[in-house]
């Protein structure tokens, strides 16, 4: 399936955890031969249970000794504005999950603020957007991230970017404040259509039957102001990876058995 120049596909595994080791191998083979070419990659990453597990898999996996760890830069699609050290925070997760395990310097992990930093919610997406400026390309005040990933919700949701709200449609910007979300906690930072979209690959991860409709939406070209994963796609490739419960709407021709 092409989308705007760029390859939609749809890679399923029968369980969450099969889900997780197939994401996880995808993602240290495509970093494990960028960092050995001696080039950067910055990443993207995403929160939620899958977040979590698909980072856990590649905690465990021996092939993390392959990847030169010093040229990854590690960044978040969005982040509860919540202390670092609340459940809620989705580096906190990323750090327990992968982060702590492996030798990425500390300056490669770059943090959304939380509020005992000293700075409010709109200081803290300022902030974020200037250092994201600060490894943006010649044409963007960001960097293009080798992989995005990208949890997708039931109402179709990506980063903190949630259906018929005004933060889904803006373009310029590359970081909002989100106030009153419609799921808690209510302050966050988020990423924005464009910084997601200038990755080389978005990477949607989902699972469960509660995922289904969401996904069948996305695929079939909803709009993305109703439905944001609809809106996601990579420069090069956009695979959504989910489990068979969230697949029961997916067309057997959009499956990608290869990928």
């Amino acid at each position: 399936m092409k989308v705007q120049g760029t390859t939609k596909s749809v890679v399923v595994e029968p369980t969450p955890a099969a889900l997780a080791a197939r994401v996880a191998d995808r993602f240290l083979s495509r970093i494990a031969t960028r960092t050995r070419n001696g080039r950067f990659a910055h990443v993207c990453l995403t929160g939620g249970s899958m977040g979590g597990a698909v980072l856990s898999a590649v905690a465990g996996d021996e092939r993390i000794a392959d990847v030169d760890w010093s040229l990854v830069h590690f960044w978040w699609g969005d982040e509860r504005f919540v202390e670092r050290d609340s459940a809620d925070r989705n580096s906190l997760q990323s750090r327990n999950a992968l982060l702590d395990h492996i030798p990425v310097p500390a300056e490669n992990i770059h943090e959304v603020a939380a509020p005992s930093d000293g700075l409010s919610l709109d200081e803290a997406a300022a902030a974020y957007a200037d250092e994201l400026a600060r490894y943006g390309t010649k044409s963007e005040a960001w960097p293009s991230f080798a992989v995005c990933f990208l949890g997708v919700g039931p109402d179709g949701h990506i980063a903190s970017l949630f259906p018929d709200r005004a933060e889904v449609t803006v373009t310029d910007a590359a970081v909002l404040a989100v106030r009153n979300a419609p799921k808690p906690p209510p302050e966050r930072v988020t990423l924005t259509r464009p910084v997601l979209n200038a990755s080389k690959r978005v990477w949607l991860v989902l699972t469960g039957a509660d995922k289904a409709s969401a996904l069948g939406l996305a695929l079939a070209g909803a709009s993305y102001h109703s439905v944001p994963a609809a809106g996601a796609k990579g420069r090069r490739r956009t695979v959504f990876f989910v489990d068979e419960a969230a697949a029961g709407e997916v067309s057997p021709d959009l499956i990608d058995r290869d990928y």
